[in-house]
């Protein structure tokens, strides 16, 4: 490949434009370019670009200095810094057709992989122009080809599992998003969040926890620890609320409501969010209980969720078909006997409460081998 004569004036021209902390950077483009040292001048580009200086100068950068040598590089580095370079575009629809012309280079099977993150990036620009037809199209591409790789690069999925829990966000799918933000945090480290962002996906995450109408397993969020943002903000009432539901405190959650103003969503799902703090409530009540002493009255379970005893039917019902429980209902009785519970994250005092099942029934264990072992001198003797 000749030298292009532009390149050096390209780059002199930029240096002088930039901050003074960047002015280096352009002595090494000039050398490694020259020399043509690809790889070492493909990670001094990176290490430019992730400066938040560098910001205005990207686009430019880009179309006259990375285009020229874009094929010695990894194409998964270029779309990444193509994408560097479209979020420092104010106009969206201009930012889309940026990547798409980048898209549509890469789009090739021995590229396949960054082709897949370019396309996932340039729906992110679709989502934000509202075009949520078009972007649930790309994603469903690209799945499709995420699925038919033997591995993937971890960032080429966080990217596809971000963009895809933004969709879900948007289209108020709860459940949906939920686990594409849990998968997405496990691709990255948090650590390289920002803390506004930290702060808005423990948020969303919080809020569709509460609002998922098929969760009732917060375990995976409760220990993760971007929850911990909201620790000293204004917003940390939704991690006690969290902590309310998980272990059915129905008086916590009462003490919490007042704050659902801040949030219309809760408060227009107020109905939603009291059944499921009782459906929470009532496995708590099982959950304390031992397994020889399950067979629990609705009396029991009306004290326990503040319903009134002619709901607790309801109740028990719609958490057998939820699969939070398995049993049976007695009607005659009005007992509901339980066989088995789902298991869920323990907080310190539920943990406290299995520490003492577990010692009375170690208690219990040992009398009954001191009756067998008396009974059994008996026989012998």
């Amino acid at each position: 490949m000749e030298i292009d004569s532009d390149i050096p004036q390209f780059l002199a021209t930029q240096k002088r434009q930039v901050p003074a902390a960047l002015q280096n950077y352009y002595n090494t483009f000039e050398d490694l370019y020259e020399r043509k040292l690809w790889h070492q001048l493909t990670l001094a580009v990176e290490e430019f670009v992730s400066k938040p200086e560098s910001g205005p100068f990207q686009v430019a950068f880009f179309q006259q200095f990375i285009k020229d040598w874009e094929a010695k590089m990894s194409q998964i580095k270029l779309v990444t810094l193509g994408v560097s370079a479209a979020r420092q575009i104010s106009d969206h629809k201009e930012a889309q057709e940026f990547l798409k012309a980048l898209t549509e280079k890469v789009n090739k099977d021995e590229t396949r992989d960054a082709y897949v993150l370019a396309k996932t990036e340039t729906a992110h620009f679709g989502l934000l122009l509202g075009d949520l037809d078009t972007t649930k199209k790309d994603l469903e591409e690209c799945s499709k080809h995420l699925d038919s790789f033997d591995s993937v690069d971890p960032q080429i999925n966080a990217s596809f599992l971000r963009v895809s829990a933004d969709y879900y966000k948007i289209k108020a799918e709860y459940a949906k998003y939920y686990k594409h933000a849990l998968l997405y945090l496990a691709c990255v480290n948090i650590d390289d969040l920002s803390p506004a962002e930290k702060a808005s996906r423990a948020n969303d995450l919080a809020l569709s926890a509460l609002l998922g109408d098929s969760i009732y397993n917060f375990g995976e969020l409760l220990m993760h620890p971007i929850l911990e943002s909201l620790v000293g903000t204004e917003r940390e009432w939704l991690k006690n609320l969290l902590f309310a539901f998980n272990s059915g405190d129905i008086g916590k959650f009462e003490a919490l409501a007042p704050h659902f103003a801040q949030e219309n969503v809760l408060q227009s799902n107020m109905t939603a969010l009291r059944q499921k703090i009782c459906l929470m409530s009532l496995t708590e009540t099982v959950f304390k209980r031992s397994s020889d002493n399950r067979s629990i009255p609705f009396a029991t379970i009306s004290s326990e969720t503040k319903l009134p005893l002619e709901e607790v039917e309801i109740l028990v019902m719609k958490a057998l078909s939820l699969g939070l429980i398995k049993g049976t209902i007695d009607q005659v009785d009005s007992v509901v006997r339980v066989h088995w519970v789902q298991p869920r994250v323990l907080d310190r005092s539920q943990i406290q409460g299995m520490q003492e099942r577990l010692a009375a029934w170690n208690e219990n264990v040992k009398k009954t081998a001191l009756v067998m072992e008396n009974e059994a001198v008996d026989v012998y003797a």
